[in-house]
């Protein structure tokens, strides 16, 4: 299983090559369409091998992520993998007696499909294309504009990322500054922090996608060059958790 662009916020420039060796050793690949945010419009997954991938609608195709994201999601095989996809008996044409099976159960939840039909339908082609390469570029902005205050984990070919970028935040912890003590300073500044959970332990994971607006992005971007800021009075001995006690108790 695979997810490209990674989720270390890279295009993998090996990916096909890796790919054809499963192949030659017989193995399958599948791939995770979490990413497809920096994919659609540009590329195809089948373009680069992959035998199976599913398609998280929450993420790329305007559905709601909340109460644990939807029940319904497309996966999409390889010819040689038809034969294999999940069916049921309820639904066939009575006259070639074909399954015209939409969802993979019968008491799946298909309508959630017409959410991102509609999604698709209204942007079009061209539409779609531009909500990735603006992802793509939001991404690189915001890359841009916090790499002298904060280091950048991965970057891909000619120094850029995908859609999503990660910040190393381990090196505070040696004055005593975790990852989770900077998301909830960002709340102070109207933010929900940006995934910290993974896919690096004690960083920080940045994907703008095509959503907001160059001026929400700037705020977000000041917000954090800010918090960088509080962070080296600390280094420098301005500011410390004794002295901070100690304002506390006059």
């Amino acid at each position: 299983m695979i997810t490209y662009p990674s989720t270390h916020g890279v295009y993998e420039s090996h990916v096909k090559e890796i790919i054809e060796i499963i192949h030659e050793n017989g193995g399958q690949v599948y791939m995770d369409g979490a990413n497809m945010n920096a994919q659609i419009g540009l590329m195809k997954p089948a373009k680069i091998g992959v035998d199976v991938c599913h398609l998280n609608l929450h993420k790329t195709f305007a559905i709601p992520h909340g109460g644990g994201g939807p029940g319904m999601g497309p996966i999409c095989v390889a010819s040689h993998l038809q034969p294999f996809l999940p069916d049921h008996p309820f639904l066939q044409n009575e006259k070639n007696k074909k399954t015209l099976t939409v969802s993979s159960s019968p008491y799946g939840s298909p309508l959630i499909l017409t959410i991102s039909y509609a999604y698709i339908r209204l942007l079009g082609p061209d539409g779609l294309r531009k909500c990735t390469e603006i992802s793509i570029l939001n991404a690189n902005y915001i890359k841009e504009k916090l790499k002298n205050d904060y280091k950048i984990l991965y970057v891909g070919k000619n120094d850029t990322v995908a859609h999503e970028l990660i910040i190393d935040c381990r090196i505070f912890k040696s004055i005593g500054i975790e990852v989770i003590d900077i998301a909830k300073r960002m709340m102070d500044y109207g933010f929900h922090a940006p995934t910290i959970s993974f896919p690096v332990e004690g960083c920080m994971m940045i994907e703008p996608t095509e959503s907001e607006s160059k001026e929400e992005l700037d705020r977000f971007i000041e917000t954090l060059i800010n918090i960088r800021k509080e962070i080296k009075e600390i280094e420098g001995g301005q500011f410390s958790e004794k002295k901070c006690l100690k304002k506390c108790s006059t």
